[in-house]
């Protein structure tokens, strides 16, 4: 086997990191720790076999992966519920008028969002 030089280029390519003959499984407590860093937590979840395709393209198009793609998918549709949601909340908000002519909103709201 020829040796490839170790770029960027040669990894984003393909030809450094696809060989399952070098695959190997991080010890556990490595996963947890590199999910805890990233804010990662696994889940289980049924998604219908054709939206998961439907990714796969998308992803493959874009040159990333499709676990990447949804997540991303996931983290964007959240975030645009949650603004739309407080939105709607401060325009049925108690509003009170300032003396510099802007309004006050009061909303009281419990939420932890997601960066």
């Amino acid at each position: 086997m020829d040796k490839i030089d170790d770029t960027t280029e040669a990894w984003d390519s393909g030809q450094l990191g696809n060989d399952e003959r070098f695959v190997q499984r991080v010890p556990v407590g490595a996963e947890r720790e590199l999910d805890d860093s990233l804010g990662l937590q696994a889940i289980s979840i049924r998604i219908p076999k054709d939206l998961i395709e439907q990714f796969k393209l998308i992803a493959k198009i874009h040159g990333i992966g499709y676990q990447p793609l949804m997540r991303e998918a996931l983290k964007r549709f959240a975030n645009a519920e949650v603004r739309g949601i407080l939105t709607q909340m401060a325009n049925e908000g108690k509003k009170e008028l300032l003396e510099n002519g802007n309004q006050k909103v009061e909303v009281e709201l419990s939420l932890k969002i997601a960066a």
